[in-house]
């Protein structure tokens, strides 16, 4: 059973983990602090780390969880490297940070570890609600540092979609018991397995970030002055005092694990195994935001080009419910009828995105956020779901916004890059050598290293979504890399949160769904804070 939230009850409302950084801690914060779940997107957290500590990290929020993580010195390593007083200049680019590898990751690995231990630490601070972090299970290499970094600052939901995620739960628990994990890396174009291991007490036994960075560890260097671990007392936090250096460390707090599954069927193979088996599932329809399942059996697309789906893809609640484990229904769920609705099918509640993501407390970038609810107000805005763009595969809701990468002329202009890697795949060279490919990456690249024909028509999801967040990489000339926005397809909600277009916060789309006022913090919990036995 997941964890209860105040007065007993499972939430109501799961704010969904959308894009690289919209779902990021003001936002889940915001929704956590009035008593429902609170979720941060787990996607690309080391460039959001490394790319605010370049632009001076102007409030210092970065500085202030970074001091309160558990090994000093290696926040103080990452500092050095990447922290810029009074920021970058402008058009300056940022300096690269190392990307997620099957062997000698070491440096990618601690970077991810650190950007969910902040992300997660913020959207707790200052309240008792719980709060979630959303994964791609796509994206296998950063899964499992993210989730330790996650459970470093307490986090208390893990979502995990785009995948099977049946090795997660015992992930979970193998985490909380600090113990070496292997995650099984699948190879492009073969059907090989590639065994990764991620060691969290040799990560946090590291000297310092990258060669030479032990120089100036322990210096405390730009540590959030006055800031020290002592302005969070989270259980991960202390939990973890002297980890790395030869102290013990108790046990982590095991998150709860949802499931975002499409069908029933996948929902029931994984709760029949006590080893696959997560907390809850998230019943998620081909409508919502971001990346979605296909239609099953063979892809048929309409006149717009995109895929179809038939009675096969509507989930049967009737059999959900007989599973006998909690669920939330998500995709086109954003109304109060709705929500109703779905608990009256049997279900926890609702997860919504797209309504948070056009809220003011969202990472979308200001100008974006305000274009995106005019044209939806005006009925303009259309999101297709595009079968092509995801390098992974799998169909992926792109906003048709002007300046973007929804724009064909936007994306013939842009000059193809793979800078950042969170999407590429490892595969066997022609001499047996570990390598990595992208559909997405520039096409010659990708023909060279035995890609096949499926580079035409993909879109850089990487740097496309980090540019809607306002931290798009800068290129000569001018060059910026463009944005690219998801949404989920059911825009109804605008007209009755935005009916002007105007602003609106996050408090309201809860208060609005719940058909209550939500003005008040909750209370403590007695699962908060570790007090969940150990795994």
């Amino acid at each position: 059973m997941p964890k209860v939230m105040v007065g007993g009850e499972l939430p109501e409302v799961i704010q969904g983990g959308m894009g690289v950084g919209v779902s990021g801690w003001r936002l889940a914060r915001a929704v956590s602090s009035v008593g429902q779940l609170g979720v941060v997107s787990g996607t690309a957290l080391d460039a959001l780390l490394t790319r605010r500590l370049q632009l001076g990290d102007p409030d210092g929020d970065v500085r202030r969880a970074l001091a309160a993580f558990p090994v000093p010195e290696l926040a103080s390593a990452v500092l050095d490297r990447f922290y810029v007083e009074g920021g970058v200049a402008a058009g300056e680019r940022f300096r690269a940070q190392p990307m997620l590898r099957v062997e000698h990751g070491e440096q990618a690995e601690l970077l991810t570890v650190l950007g969910n231990f902040v992300e997660v630490w913020l959207a707790k601070e200052g309240h008792e609600g719980p709060v979630g972090i959303n994964y791609l299970e796509k994206v296998q290499l950063g899964l499992a540092p993210g989730m330790f970094g996650a459970m470093l600052a307490g986090v208390d939901y893990v979502l995990v979609g785009a995948g099977v995620p049946g090795h997660v739960p015992e992930l979970a628990r193998r985490l909380a018991r600090r113990e070496q994990v292997t995650v099984r890396v699948r190879f492009d174009g073969t059907e090989e397995d590639y065994e990764h291991h991620f060691d969290p007490g040799a990560l946090l036994g590291r000297t310092g970030f990258g060669v030479g960075a032990g120089a100036n560890v322990g210096a405390g260097a730009n540590v959030g002055a006055g800031a020290g671990a002592d302005a969070y007392k989270g259980a991960g936090v202390d939990a973890y005092k002297g980890a790395g250096r030869g102290c013990p460390a108790r046990p982590l707090p095991r998150p709860d694990v949802l499931a975002i599954v499409s069908l029933p069927l996948l929902a029931s193979y994984l709760a029949r195994d006590a080893a696959t088996a997560p907390d809850g599932f998230v019943i998620e329809t081909h409508g919502a935001g971001g990346h979605s399942a296909p239609p099953r059996g063979a892809l048929r697309l309409d006149a717009h080009g995109e895929p179809v789906y038939g009675p096969r893809d509507h989930p049967d609640l009737a059999k959900m419910a007989g599973i006998g484990v909690p669920f939330w229904l998500a995709g086109g769920a954003a109304h109060p009828a709705r929500l109703a609705a779905a608990r009256a099918m049997g279900a926890a509640g609702v997860q919504v995105g797209s309504a948070f993501a056009l809220c003011e407390e969202s990472g979308l970038e200001p100008g974006l956020r305000e274009a995106l609810r005019t044209r939806a107000r005006a009925g303009t805005l259309r999101v297709r779901n595009d079968p092509m763009a995801s390098p992974t595969g799998f169909p992926f809701k792109v906003a048709g916004v002007p300046g973007t990468l929804s724009d064909p002329a936007v994306r013939a202009a842009r000059r193809r890059v793979c800078d950042l890697g969170y999407l590429r795949v490892p595969h066997r060279t022609a001499k047996g050598a570990v390598g990595y490919r992208c559909p997405a990456e520039p096409e010659a690249a990708y023909r060279r290293k035995g890609g096949v024909d499926d580079a035409e028509g993909r879109l850089c999801l990487c740097n496309g979504l980090l540019a809607a967040v306002g931290l798009g990489q800068r290129h000569p000339a001018g060059r910026d890399e463009p944005p690219v926005v998801t949404l989920g397809q059911d825009l109804d909600f605008v007209a009755d949160l935005s009916p002007e277009g105007g602003p609106y916060r996050a408090v309201e789309v809860v208060e609005w769904l719940t058909g209550r006022h939500a003005d008040r913090a909750p209370t403590p919990a007695p699962w908060r804070r570790g007090t969940r036995p150990p795994e």
